[in-house]
């Protein structure tokens, strides 16, 4: 009986249910869209970080602020933030290992310097300087290929650099990077400069760069520990050793005395070359590093293994260790965190849409209401319960709220279909790279399309709310009188 009249009054105020309908249709496609785009957008930059940078899993050092792979995600005033080293880090990797849930792992140091090559520029430029572990970092990361050159080696000095920075650089100078350029990385700090020369190994590319990805240069571990000032615990080469005085007591020779000293060579000048010479004499092949000295463990999961439940079990098992196992978005830095913050604002102004949304369709059933006044009295003057009047009345407006959700997907999905029919082409490779490819393509979310019917429901329902009240609380007899 009820379903009924509800039909019946839906049919008889076409007009009030037409307006109600097209607004909750439009509130839906709207919601739909934007989610669909920005969760493709979310989809595209965690593909882009897991299969080239973060991997699924970081593990760093515990620490007062949040860390990303090349320094802190809050702005600093100190402009030299030192990223922790990672503790008990064979004790760490023991643990891993026994995980049946990673398919692989690698390590990383990581922070920032400033580059030179002398053959192209005399310029330095900032860059973020990644040390990576050679026989793992590249098959961990299926997002990087190589266009010149090779991958780094292990036990090998070298350094590689982006075909973008690459370019741009033989727009710039005319000049293009070739392998077995020297490259020069200076950093500075507390405790001075440290200036690092290596040869230009590779020229490599990322499938889709991210907002910063084309400013990384890839390097051998050792350098980049030598210019972060990271300790590593062995013994000083022969070679350093040699420098030193061969007698001790050298050291407390007296000033005064007029026994030659040492070294009594006469200085005949200091040239590049000797610069050059000295530093390419000093790099030598790296140190055996027993242990840390390592900012990061990054780690590549199984296919279809679910990050968070993987994180809990890790936090549960490193706390002791005092490192804990964060998400990509984390290790990712600012440009993933942003992206987080774009979706909170978008679905902010929806949800002014839809109070908005609201108001005008309180204001359309308020007027159906008091239309009704006659036929609200009747019923109730006939013994229909408060109960009653509220399902007549909510009823009518949750059913167009969900054709109305219908709709609105309907509508939302065949948008999709045809943009994505264009065939639409992205020139920005920061755009590309936000959303998964070169062509646009927005997927279709399941969670998002039920997101999306779930707020035209919500929409339909409150708006009932005022408009019902008011409807259970017509007085029978006044109401006939009035009719």
């Amino acid at each position: 009986m009820i379903w009924q009249l509800i039909l019946r009054n839906i049919l008889r105020n076409k007009k009030n249910s037409l307006v109600i309908f097209l607004l909750i249709t439009l509130i839906t496609a709207l919601f739909f869209i934007g989610n669909s785009l920005i969760g493709q957008t979310n989809a595209g930059l965690q593909k882009t970080y897991i299969d080239s940078l973060t991997a699924d899993v970081v593990i760093q050092k515990d620490s007062d602020m949040s860390m990303n792979l090349f320094g802190a995600n809050s702005p600093v005033i100190d402009n030299y933030v030192t990223i922790p080293v990672l503790p008990a880090y064979d004790n760490i990797i023991e643990l891993i290992a026994a995980e049946n849930t990673i398919e692989g792992y690698t390590s990383q140091v990581s922070g920032r310097a400033a580059l030179e090559l002398p053959e192209l520029t005399d310029n330095d430029e900032p860059v973020l300087v990644c040390g990576v572990e050679p026989e793992t970092y590249f098959t961990c990361f299926p997002g990087i290929t190589v266009e010149e050159g090779r991958f780094i080696q292990p036990d090998e000095y070298g350094a590689m650099i982006t075909t973008a920075r690459a370019d741009r650089l033989e727009k710039e100078t005319g000049i293009r990077p070739t392998v077995g350029m020297p490259m020069i990385f200076t950093s500075a700090g507390y405790i001075g400069f440290k200036i690092r020369e290596v040869p230009l190994v590779g020229i490599y590319r990322y499938q889709n760069p991210g907002q910063f990805m084309n400013e990384i240069v890839i390097a051998d571990p050792q350098t980049v520990r030598v210019l972060l000032s990271v300790q590593v615990a062995t013994a000083p080469a022969a070679e350093d050793q040699s420098l030193l005085p061969t007698d001790p007591d050298s050291f407390f020779a007296d000033p005064d005395s007029e026994e030659d000293p040492p070294y009594s060579e006469p200085f005949d000048g200091f040239t590049p070359e000797d610069l050059g010479n000295f530093l390419r004499s000093t790099a030598g092949s790296p140190a055996e590093v027993s242990g840390g000295d390592w900012n990061f463990i990054l780690l590549r999961l199984k296919e279809g293994v679910p990050p968070a439940p993987v994180i809990r079990n890790l936090n549960r098992q490193l706390r002791d260790f005092g490192v804990y196992a964060s998400g990509w978005r984390t290790a990712a830095g600012t440009s993933a965190i942003m992206m987080l913050l774009v979706q909170a604002f978008f679905n902010i102004g929806g949800l002014l849409v839809s109070i908005a949304g609201v108001i005008v369709v309180i204001n359309i059933l308020l007027i159906a209401v008091f239309r009704r006044t006659r036929e609200i009295g009747t019923l109730r003057a006939i013994g229909a319960p408060d109960l009653y009047i509220r399902l007549l009345i909510m009823g009518e407006n949750c059913l167009i709220a969900f054709i109305g959700g219908i709709a609105g997907l309907i509508a939302g999905i065949g948008s999709l279909r045809l943009i994505n029919s264009m065939n639409i082409g992205i020139p920005n490779e920061l755009v590309a790279s936000l959303l998964g490819g070169s062509t646009l393509h927005i997927g279709f979310l399941p969670l998002t399309a039920l997101g999306s019917f779930c707020i035209a429901l919500l929409l339909g329902a409150a708006a009932s709310i005022y408009p019902v009240e008011t409807a259970v609380h017509i007085d029978p007899i006044t109401a006939v009188q009035e009719g």
